[in-house]
C-alpha cells in the first residue's frame, strides 16, 4: 500500500507518524477495542484511505519513531487526538497514561507541564470541552507567572 509521509487532508498537512501513534495507542492494552477501531477507521479515511487500506495498514503497523511537529498548537492537537482515542473505550489505563507521557515528553513538554496537561485532555474530553478550549486552559497553566 502507498502511504507517503504527508497527506493532506483539506490543505492540513498531517503527519504518517502520527496516524501510527494513534494505532500505537490503541494497542497499549493489547488490543484495538471496536471503539478504537471506529475511530483509527474514521481519522484513516480523513487522510482518503478506504477501509480495507486501513485494515490493510492497522495489521501490519510495527514499532516506529514518534516525530513532533513544532508549533504548540500542532501538538496540542495531535495530543487531543490520542487522548480521545484513549477515551474512545471509556477506560483509561496506566499504560495509556504511560502512553500520553511518552508523547508529550518527545514532543517536547516538560516534566511540570505534562501531568497537568494530561489532567486537562482526559478530563475536559470526558466532560465533551472542544479541543480550543482545553487548549487555552493548558496556556493559562503553560505560561502562568
Amino acid at each position: 500500500m502507498s502511504f507517503s509521509d504527508f497527506i493532506t487532508d483539506y490543505g492540513k498537512k498531517i503527519n504518517k507518524s502520527y496516524y501510527i501513534t494513534l494505532i500505537q495507542v490503541c494497542r497499549i492494552d493489547g488490543k484495538i477495542s471496536p471503539e478504537e477501531l471506529k475511530m483509527l477507521h474514521s481519522e484513516g479515511r480523513k487522510f482518503g484511505l478506504t477501509d480495507p487500506e486501513i485494515d490493510q495498514f492497522i495489521e501490519g503497523e510495527k514499532y516506529h519513531d514518534y516525530h513532533s511537529p513544532y508549533s504548540l498548537d500542532e501538538k496540542f492537537s495531535q495530543l487531543y487526538n490520542v487522548a480521545v482515542m484513549i477515551l474512545a473505550d471509556n477506560v483509561v489505563t496506566e499504560e495509556e497514561k504511560k502512553a500520553i507521557r511518552r508523547i508529550a515528553t518527545e514532543s517536547g513538554f516538560k516534566d511540570e507541564a505534562i501531568e497537568s496537561l494530561r489532567d486537562i485532555l482526559l478530563e475536559g474530553i470526558a466532560n465533551k470541552e472542544d479541543e480550543e478550549t482545553l487548549l487555552e486552559k493548558f496556556k493559562k497553566v503553560l505560561f502562568k507567572k
